[in-house]
């Protein structure tokens, strides 16, 4: 653990800030925020990402995941009293900050609202923004929470459904605190309430010599439906099973998705379109297409971010995919395994896919492209070059044989 004692600030009280640093890319953020008598006034430990989805100089959209707040800073954050209200101020990265407000009455507080704010100018993520300034999006909460208890939610939640999608797990807050001392009795949300305690899904592990090494196989993982709905109604279709093969220290650990306690929402826009998976274990798998020269679309990024065995949370992500590739009205369709390889440590292999982010019509998949096309199209060439090696040496042959009567004709002389 990393801490930081920032000098008092009028007003808000001594600032006790601690980062806690994983070994995977993914940060939990951790504030203990002090009074002038240096007792606890308010107390947050979360994790979150955004995805954004933006317009470019090229009238296309494009959508970027922001999920390494390792860099925070806490300026402004303050504790509150019965007249103002307690807040939490948070910048990272170019140009992102967030805030998150609290008011409180005789018994409650509220988490009153979450802001976001991020600035299009900041070229490195967003290069070919074709509006480049700061916006910010304002999301009401109004979560009563009594005031002698610590909110808390493991699962995920999401806020914001458009241009920018919120997403927390892990949350642990209290503002208000009483006699400087964090509660232990816990408010739940809805989605902890079903199971108070995340329980790891128990996985087959199994040991690896080289963390390349191909795992064992296990049963396969149960076939699940997918889509995603707007104003026009479906708008992005998936069927198919999952299984996830994490590597850490050299040990391969292999998880099935179980459609049937897994959530899925998403969105969709004219250029992108994202599904994304959650359950009491995976706080989010995102699944993110895209169109590419006008007239296809392809699978071009996965984000994963999910709880292992031992409670640790694992976290990758690859913007930088090409996996099912079909036309555009067109669905991709693959019966037999693939694999796609996200990254070293982490690879998700699919059975029996049928995917279709564009272009749905009627919640059907239109006509299927299939995978065997690509082993066709890879056959071909092969085929042609192994007809023109054997046509090459049945000509060098014939030269031979020719040259060979050739000779004996002169020698007959």
């Amino acid at each position: 653990m990393v801490c930081f004692r920032l000098s008092p600030v009028p007003g808000s009280g001594l600032l006790l800030l601690c980062l806690l640093l994983g070994a995977v890319s993914s940060y939990a953020l951790e504030l203990n925020l002090q009074d002038s008598k240096n007792a606890t006034c308010l107390y947050a430990k979360w994790q979150m990402n955004f995805t954004i989805s933006y317009e470019t100089t090229s009238k296309s959209n494009k959508t970027v995941t922001i999920s390494d707040p390792s860099s925070a800073t806490y300026n402004g954050s303050i504790c509150g009293d019965h007249q103002n209200g307690s807040k939490i101020e948070v910048q990272f990265g170019s140009g992102f900050s967030w805030t998150a407000k609290f008011t409180k009455d005789v018994s409650t507080y509220l988490i009153e609202s979450i802001s976001f704010s991020y600035n299009t100018n900041d070229n490195t993520t967003f290069p070919d923004a074709k509006k480049k300034e700061i916006f910010t999006v304002h999301e009401p909460v109004a979560l009563k929470i009594p005031l002698d208890e610590i909110f808390r939610c493991n699962s995920i939640l999401t806020l914001g459904m458009k241009d920018v999608v919120q997403h927390y797990w892990a949350v642990h807050v209290q503002a208000f605190v009483q006699n400087g001392t964090v509660s232990t009795k816990e408010f739940l949300c809805n989605e902890d309430k079903t199971s108070t305690t995340v329980v790891p899904i128990a996985p087959t592990t199994l040991p690896s010599p080289t963390p390349t090494t191909t795992p064992a196989q296990k049963e396969k993982p149960e076939i699940g439906s997918y889509s995603v709905n707007n104003t026009n109604g479906t708008c992005l279709m998936a069927t198919m099973g999952l299984q996830l093969n994490v590597t850490q220290d050299k040990v391969v650990t292999v998880i099935n998705i179980n459609p049937n306690t897994t959530d899925f929402t998403g969105s969709c826009h004219s250029q992108t379109a994202l599904l994304r998976l959650n359950s009491s274990n995976i706080n989010y798998l995102d699944f993110v297409f895209a169109v590419k020269n006008e007239n296809r679309f392809y699978l071009k990024e996965v984000n994963v971010s999910m709880y292992l065995v031992n409670g640790s949370v694992f976290s990758t992500a690859n913007n930088n995919l090409s996996y099912w590739d079909a036309p555009l009205g067109s669905s991709y369709m693959c019966n037999k395994e693939q694999m796609i390889s996200v990254s070293g440590a982490f690879q998700i292999n699919t059975f029996y896919l049928r995917v279709q982010p564009f272009n749905v019509k009627e919640g059907k998949y239109s006509t299927a492209r299939d995978c065997s096309a690509d082993e066709d199209n890879f056959l071909v060439p092969i085929a042609v070059g192994a007809a023109l090696a054997v046509l090459l040496i049945l000509v060098f042959l014939i030269y031979l044989i020719g040259l060979k009567h050739h000779h004996t004709g002169y020698e007959q002389f």
